[in-house]
């Protein structure tokens, strides 16, 4: 082992307990931004972002938009360094689920396994990237970094792109770092190159004021909730999950004969992937499938179908209105305007009586499959875990990522941290040390390379 490199683990083992203290107290701020009831408690986790920034040595802005505010800040050594932005966002979904085992929002530190909403997504990596950008800055990199820290990324980020206009806040940079996705495996680390897009939507049908009596009205009276099961089944094969829409699959551009390779090197495991998300069965038992399916291919999903009656026991109404809730996962080429106007075409078609409301929409990304950022992020992750990445698709969606590479067109590349089994979005969330200061000193390397990159 080098000089240089037993002086970064040593400054990653002392900072340890600083970064501990610091998620800990992220944790514990509900900073969940798709509930007005936590709009203070959003504004008090920008303002914690931006005093870790001020701590750290960074020239620090807490940018205002028409809905949250974002916190940027970095350090600018010199302008002919190369400039990189690490994005990372600070807030959380909700944490309603009956199967926490602890609440949700009291931190708890279990040697080294760090439980609570929003310490994998996103405040975990977030930090970790912090901690490994200060010390090579401290060490004299030669490059510039920004920090970019949204407040509402998990609400579909309708007010990222405002914030992009404030330039002298958030000045363009030569590429983006993402540290906000999950690996294959603990021991198989895999960093996207696209996302899915997405585009969620309410069907409503009202047939009546009010609940009726099912023994005086059924038969006769008109079911809103039979009615929008019979719309999913007109959308969507439950079985096969093949979507029905005329024109869905009109604009989609298949993966590559290159990209299906470097997904089968990947080393994906279909048991795994089961273990990992709870799953008894599958739709396809075929690895080469399953990945096609969840980074590749667009989807039509049903979250949620309210209305009637949901107490214990049967209650024999016939329910005055339904909504049913849906998205639809998109990929290159499609675009959520037009999937939108699909769906409500062919929605007015099986039953005009359905009105169909929109509920957010993010474009799919697409960026770059090779190349030097590539071998860059390759290298930077073997440094830091020990083993290259995969490069693969993600089925997720991140809305910044298309709203910074329409306003910038500068390489974005991934390098997230989280693990399958660390609970994104699920109850008895949590992150780790081993992925904290593998993390770490991951993005010390990521940046040197960098700066290597601008100096040839």
């Amino acid at each position: 082992m080098s000089d240089l490199q037993r002086q970064l683990d040593s400054y990653i083992n002392e900072v340890r307990p600083r970064y501990e203290d610091m998620l800990g107290q992220a944790v514990e701020i509900p900073s969940i931004s798709m509930d007005p009831r936590h709009a203070a408690d959003v504004r008090r986790m920008a303002e914690l972002a931006a005093q870790y920034l001020r701590a750290a040595g960074a020239e620090t802005h807490i940018v205002e938009t028409p809905g949250y505010p974002v916190v940027s800040g970095g350090w600018t050594s010199d302008p002919k360094y190369p400039t990189v932005t690490i994005y990372n966002h600070m807030d959380v979904q909700p944490a309603q689920e009956p199967e926490w085992r602890q609440a949700p929002f009291a931190f708890q530190n279990d040697h080294g396994l760090y439980r609570g909403r929003g310490a994998t997504d996103d405040k975990g990596p977030a930090l970790a990237a912090l901690f490994g950008a200060r010390y090579a800055i401290e060490q004299g990199v030669p490059i510039n970094v920004r920090f970019l820290w949204e407040l509402e990324e998990e609400n579909g980020s309708p007010s990222f792109a405002a914030a992009l206009k404030h330039r002298a806040a958030i000045p363009r940079p030569d590429s983006v770092v993402i540290s906000d996705t999950i690996w294959l495996s603990k021991t198989q680390p895999a960093m996207p190159y696209g996302l899915r897009g997405l585009l969620g939507a309410r069907l409503v049908l009202r047939t009546g004021s009010k609940d009726a009596h099912s023994g005086v009205t059924g038969g006769a009276a008109r079911n809103p909730l039979a009615e929008l099961m019979d719309i999913v089944h007109g959308c969507v094969d439950a079985k096969t999950g093949r979507v029905k829409i005329p024109g869905f699959y009109d604009d989609v551009i298949e993966p590559s004969k290159a990209e299906i390779k470097s997904f089968l090197k990947s080393g994906f495991k279909v048991n795994r992937f089961k273990q990992a998300y709870g799953f008894k069965t599958l739709r396809t038992q075929d690895p080469a499938e399953v990945m096609r399916r969840i980074w590749a291919a667009p989807t039509f999903e049903v979250h949620g179908l309210t209305g009637g009656y949901h107490g214990p026991g049967v209650k024999t109404v016939v329910p005055g209105h339904g909504e049913l809730k849906v998205s639809m996962r998109l990929v290159p080429n499609q675009t959520p305007e037009t999937a939108f106007a699909l769906l409500n075409k062919y929605v007015a078609k099986l039953n005009p009586d359905v009105k169909v409301e929109r509920e957010g929409m993010l474009h799919p990304f697409r960026g770059v499959f090779d190349g030097p950022y590539v071998e860059a992020v390759k290298r930077a992750v073997k440094a830091g875990f020990g083993k290259e990445p995969a490069f693969i698709r993600e089925g997720g969606s991140i809305g910044a990522v298309v709203t910074m590479q329409k306003a910038w067109k500068v390489p974005i590349l991934f390098m997230g941290l989280s693990l399958p089994e660390h609970g994104y979005h699920a109850p008895n969330e949590y992150f780790d040390w081993g992925q904290a200061a593998g993390g770490m000193k991951a993005f010390v390397h990521y940046l040197e390379e960098l700066a290597n990159m601008g100096k040839r």
